[in-house]
């Protein structure tokens, strides 16, 4: 049990703001009047003046890509998108080991916790590395305190024998996990391949997790190959037919396809950092609906950044309230409540030293998490019942071991990324 004395609890989505004494234990929340719980608890926080709300969800992750920061630019200076996927991260995701998935995992897991998020939704690649790899990647956030839904991204990009490895490395998985069927994106993908997909999604009763669009060449590639638009191509596979199917990006849509998507059960997860980095484009929730998430693409691990990024880009482009923002942030716990997954109960709390100059009222809290909160303010992280970030530092794993070899690994995977092609 954790007891979390003299907090000012919000309510993520009431916004009700109360002073209260929090008991934590495993599944559950009880509150008491302040100062006023005597009872055992394992651990005792004293939360004066700090704010405690629920923990944030990152909606789309690509923890493969942990040891790419700093590392050398490519032999040739990508001069478009699918050039910046062939250069970089396609050659990346060939070179990686079962050992760097695995350290990719931890300090992913552990960037995440520093951030405030004890879920992630994570979408994983390393075609030469591919069996086991969900399970090591799974139990690197596990050893950190993070829950997750994993993927492989199934791609017929290094061949039919590899996308089978990676059929079979998703239907392995979702046989012990639950988790999703992991997809590149249309331009790399046969009709045989999405309808072995499709098969095991259904197979498990699953979803899909795409990249849908991100760039205009998704779309061109389709309508020169298959004759359709890439969004009418996978409804016709049944993707869009499942609540738990993710498509994510989705720049460079018609108001049909668009219109599709707000009439399926589907959700979009909105990256706008990465959109920016990559120059493929600015995301627009016009005709999408009410199920659009936010996540991060890889580029880091912090929701508040990506919801105040889409707050401010989208002012030209995706125009929304304070509180929109702060609702397309939350909108990832309703897609796994909506889905039965587990791992994101009352019990993930983040305890918020945020000394405000200002009044915090349910009024204005949306404004307080655009202007004013951001990771710096994270001090504590509980996640499904258990402290895993105190006095900002995690405290599951040694992070300084695990830093020291994952800079020894980030070395090595550039060397043989220097030896492809």
């Amino acid at each position: 049990m954790i007891l979390l004395t003299d907090a000012t609890y919000i309510d993520y989505q009431t916004l009700e703001i109360k002073n209260c004494d929090i008991l934590v234990t495993k599944g559950n929340i009880e509150f008491h009047p302040p100062k006023t719980y005597k009872g055992n608890a394992s651990e005792t926080l004293n939360c004066t003046g700090k704010l405690v709300t629920h923990s944030f969800i990152v909606g789309h992750h690509h923890a493969y890509s942990a040891l790419a920061r700093g590392m050398d630019a490519p032999k040739k200076s990508p001069e478009n998108f699918y050039e910046i996927l062939k250069y970089i991260w396609w050659t990346l995701d060939k070179c990686l080991t079962p050992e760097m998935v695995e350290y990719s995992g931890l300090v992913t897991a552990m960037a995440c916790a520093k951030a405030g998020a004890t879920f992630v939704i994570d979408h994983h690649a390393s075609p030469f590395a591919i069996e086991g790899s969900l399970e090591i990647l799974a139990k690197t956030f596990e050893q950190v305190g993070i829950a997750h839904l994993l993927c492989y991204e199934i791609s017929d990009r290094d061949g039919k024998g590899i996308a089978q490895k990676g059929l079979d490395e998703t239907d392995t998985y979702l046989k012990n996990h639950p988790g999703l069927v992991g997809l590149h994106a249309s331009f790399t993908l046969s009709n045989e391949t999405l309808k072995d997909a499709a098969k095991i999604m259904q197979k498990h009763n699953s979803g899909v997790h795409i990249h849908v669009a991100e760039d205009k060449y998704d779309q061109e590639s389709c309508k020169q190959n298959h004759n359709t638009s890439v969004v009418e191509r996978l409804n016709s596979f049944g993707f869009l037919d499942s609540s738990k199917s993710i498509l994510v990006h989705c720049l460079h849509l018609s108001l049909y396809e668009r219109q599709l998507i707000a009439n399926s059960p589907c959700w979009v997860v909105q990256n706008t950092d990465s959109n920016l980095n990559n120059n493929v484009g600015y995301f627009s929730s016009k005709g999408l609906g009410e199920n659009i998430m936010l996540g991060t693409d890889g580029m880091h691990s912090d929701m508040l950044q990506s919801m105040k990024s889409a707050y401010f880009v989208g002012q030209n482009f995706d125009p929304m309230s304070a509180a929109q923002a702060y609702k397309r942030l939350r909108n990832a716990h309703r897609y796994i409540a909506q889905n039965g997954f587990n791992g994101d109960g009352p019990d993930n709390l983040v305890i918020l030293d945020y000394d405000s100059p200002t009044p915090v009222t349910p009024e204005n809290l949306a404004g307080h998490f655009v202007y004013g909160i951001n990771q710096t303010h994270i001090e504590h992280l509980i996640s499904n019942g258990k402290l895993i970030l105190k006095n900002r530092k995690v405290i599951t794993v040694d992070e300084e071991v695990i830093l020291k070899e994952t800079q020894k690994l980030a070395l090595a995977l550039w060397e043989r990324m220097s030896g492809e092609g």
